[in-house]
């Protein structure tokens, strides 16, 4: 690997230290995200792997305002309080999975896996990442009126939306991580 390359990769433990600070955040001040920003974002999904390279998904980014309440009302799930936050976000990407290529379709029936649904999620890790990195909060909502996103977006009916990630300047607090204890999820050499 080069040297310019190198020196513009954070190193392990910055990277590491990205992921701490990473969260789902759930309280946006409400500024606007810059573009160049939301670019490098959708750049970092877009530049996703996925299995047979199918890239098996559109990004469809919602910031006008009359979309996003919208968006926000067929969040709530018609649950009263239900992501009440949704509406705060300036930005919100929907994540619509598409069909996979052949090769990828192929694969995931013979080993019985929907590769493109993992596709799709490690798109969206990466999107959030890449907000983190941008000092951006975000969070991914898989509770909503599917049927309402697809008309107020004009999705074809027989695509899945499966996420909607919130873009913005989060207002609330970094909360400290509750995750299981590594012996509890890691193990080496056999389960």
């Amino acid at each position: 690997m080069d040297k310019e390359r190198v020196a513009k990769i954070p190193d392990g433990h910055e990277m590491l230290e990205l992921i701490r600070k990473r969260q789902s955040d759930r309280k946006y001040s409400g500024q606007a995200v810059e573009k160049e920003k939301l670019e490098r974002i959708l750049e970092a999904g877009r530049l996703a792997p996925s299995a047979c390279n199918a890239q098996p998904w559109r990004f469809i980014v919602v910031d006008n305002r009359e979309l996003l309440d919208q968006l926000s009302e067929a969040a709530s799930g018609n649950l009263p309080g239900m992501n009440a936050f949704v509406s705060q976000a300036p930005v919100q990407i929907v994540v619509v999975r598409e069909r996979p290529n052949l090769l990828s379709k192929i694969g995931s029936t013979i080993k019985d896996k929907d590769y493109s649904l993992i596709d799709t999620g490690i798109a969206a890790a990466q999107i959030c990442l890449q907000a983190a990195a941008e000092g951006l909060g975000s969070c991914m909502i898989g509770w909503f009126d599917e049927k309402k996103v697809k008309k107020i977006l004009g999705i074809p009916a027989s695509k899945r939306v499966e996420l909607i990630i919130t873009i913005g300047y989060p207002a609330g607090p970094t909360r400290e991580k509750k995750r299981k204890p590594p012996h509890e999820v890691i193990s080496f050499n056999k389960y």
